[in-house]
């Protein structure tokens, strides 16, 4: 029997300092099929290649993200329709991944704002947010891939509206914090407003595993 062929596409996070919450990554496609169409970063799985690294290579090579930049990556979903690649049946594994500052020539775009996509890569991104929304605050490795070490309450708040569509509630958002192991309010204070009073400040207290 004939076996399908299978490609990695990668759901590539961002949430720096200058950005108000989570974007991801998408670029023009170089080659057949949809050359030139915006899409997810994806390669077909290599013989013996490990999931992982594959979607490293996903993102350095399709993205142009340096190697040393690509932080966690994990893995979301498959998707199997049989006719979502007209190359022929193609099974495609979503991953996600987290990048630290760069500079490179990806398009980086909000979950609300993202443009047609070539393949099944919208839906992709709509799935995968759904899931990513799901992981947040109970996926130790996501979670500080996105909010590193320490961070002002006001980028919690960005991240669960970025990756639910609605703003969350704050008492509730502070009980989740809360309950996070190794997660610890701080009495620090800082200001990422001109105005307005300084957000309090969150930071894990135990060493990353």
């Amino acid at each position: 029997m004939e076996q399908s062929v299978v490609s990695i596409d990668v759901v590539t996070l961002r949430c720096w300092d200058a950005d108000s919450g989570v974007r991801i990554g998408i670029a023009a496609r170089e080659f057949a099929p949809f050359t030139g169409e915006l899409a997810l970063p994806g390669v077909l799985l290599g013989r013996g290649e490990r999931l992982v690294e594959a979607a490293r290579r996903a993102v350095h090579t399709k993205l142009g993200v340096p190697t040393a930049a690509i932080g966690a990556v994990g893995q979301l979903v498959t998707f199997d329709e049989p006719h979502r690649d007209p190359r022929g049946p193609t099974l495609s594994i979503a991953m996600w991944a987290v990048v630290a500052e760069h500079e490179g020539p990806a398009e980086w775009v909000d979950f609300d704002e993202v443009p047609p996509l070539a393949f099944d890569h919208n839906r992709i991104v709509d799935t995968s947010r759904g899931l990513l929304a799901g992981m947040l605050w109970k996926d130790q490795a996501l979670t500080r891939a996105l909010t590193g070490e320490e961070f002002p309450a006001t980028r919690a708040v960005d991240l669960s509206t970025s990756l639910h569509g609605t703003r969350p509630d704050p008492a509730n958002l502070n009980r989740t914090l809360a309950a996070i192991p190794g997660l610890d309010r701080t009495g620090e204070r800082r200001r990422v407003k001109a105005t307005g009073r300084p957000a309090v400040v969150w930071a894990f207290s135990d060493s990353e595993a």
